[in-house]
């Protein structure tokens, strides 16, 4: 998109807000900062708008250009995702079970008697 072409899509935006305010609140917003509709300088503003309208008309027939796919685009296989924080645990191996040692009282002597 060229530098004409932004211009043009800009004015349009600011010519499609003016018109919501006209249709929702009454509020002509470059008449009113350029001294009324019949002002000189709202009159070019106006102009320029409805020039810029019959530019962008013309981008909405231009076709779609295709993105070019860089097949030369090396895939890297060992990615690094550590935080800048530390490493984070590595999730991709499954976790072996804990196993359970059998609950062994190791001083059989010491335990309180029962009156």
């Amino acid at each position: 998109m060229g530098t004409i072409q932004r211009i043009a899509l800009a004015l349009v935006i600011i010519g499609a807000i003016n018109w919501g305010l006209i249709g929702f609140f009454r509020f002509d917003l470059v008449s009113s900062i350029f001294g009324g509709q019949d002002a000189f300088l709202s009159r070019v503003i106006f102009g320029l708008v409805g020039i810029s309208g019959l530019a962008c008309l013309a981008q909405l027939f231009k076709p779609i250009e295709e993105v070019e796919v860089d097949s030369t685009r090396h895939v890297h296989k060992d990615l690094n995702y550590n935080t800048e924080f530390g490493e984070e645990p590595d999730f991709t191996k499954p976790k072996e079970p804990k196993k359970k040692k059998p609950n062994v009282n190791k001083h059989k002597g010491n335990t309180p008697k029962k009156k």
